[in-house]
């Protein structure tokens, strides 16, 4: 066991924690923000995605130590006062069926767009392909986020 100290959503979290304990369990057993998922424990499905200092990162492999020292950023702090634009557009869209992916979706175009705010549509294919989704709502995601990207809020 170590003391860790974490920046999540904005706010800092000490934790005497395994420094090795996976970033999504951190998450969701520690701190109560379960909005973050666990599906397969291998960095394959997306579901645990979440932005570590702006950039879209697998949470279910990341030891807890590798995240000290960064901003964290889940599900839960995505949105400020008001929805994110993303978070908006996925209700205009209606994308959600299921939901459990949507975290990690929501999680992975917002990394894209930090990185890229104007990516292509292959751009957004390749990059969202990389989150499964059971329903099948790819379409969806794809207006959604070229939606964000041309300015719709």
């Amino acid at each position: 066991m170590a003391q860790l100290t974490l920046s999540v959503n904005g706010t800092p979290h000490s934790l005497d924690i395994d420094p090795d304990t996976p970033l999504v369990w951190v998450l969701r057993d520690h701190l109560g923000l379960t909005g973050t998922k666990y599906s397969c424990g291998i960095s394959e499905c997306g579901a645990c995605t979440v932005l570590i200092d702006g950039t879209a990162e697998r949470s279910c492999t990341m030891p807890v130590s590798d995240a000290v020292g960064t901003e964290i950023t889940t599900i839960e702090g995505l949105a400020g006062t008001d929805l994110h634009p993303l978070q908006k557009a996925w209700i205009e869209g209606e994308v959600p069926q299921c939901g459990y992916c949507q975290p990690g979706q929501l999680m992975t175009a917002a990394g894209l767009l930090n990185r890229n705010p104007n990516p292509s549509e292959e751009q957004i294919v390749a990059e969202m392909s990389g989150v499964l989704c059971r329903c099948g709502t790819y379409l969806r995601i794809k207006k959604a986020v070229a939606k964000v990207a041309k300015g719709g809020k």
